[in-house]
């Protein structure tokens, strides 16, 4: 498992953006890392930080005509989906599943954040 981190080259040059995506990283780093004991609560820093994340980028994008935003749109759908299920799943015991999302977001984000963002 390659533990995720922030790095400079994360950064797209706009700080809002820059700082949600920061705290992204980091809960899915953390989520990697933690004890099972602290997993149902870096749950639920996921939930809340995914929700508010993929609305304001969603907002920015309609805002401003961002190219991709139906494509984009889908992806922050398809992993908030995601989350909302592994949640539910976390919180009746099921611990594995959480890494397997941690290992999944950390994989993904790189690209997504390089390629749609």
């Amino acid at each position: 498992m390659t533990v995720i981190h922030w790095h400079d080259d994360m950064q797209l040059g706009h700080p809002p953006l820059d700082a949600i995506h920061q705290e992204f990283v980091d809960l899915v780093g953390r989520l990697q890392t933690a004890p099972d004991d602290d997993l149902p609560g870096l749950m639920d820093a996921l939930l809340a930080h995914a929700r508010s994340h993929f609305e304001e980028e969603n907002r920015w994008m309609r805002e401003t005509g961002f190219p991709s935003t139906d494509c984009h749109v889908e992806q922050h759908d398809a992993v908030l989906a995601s989350v909302v299920e592994v949640h539910a799943l976390c919180a009746r015991g099921e611990r594995e599943v959480c890494r397997s999302l941690a290992q999944a977001l950390a994989d993904w984000f790189p690209g997504h954040a390089t390629y749609l963002d």
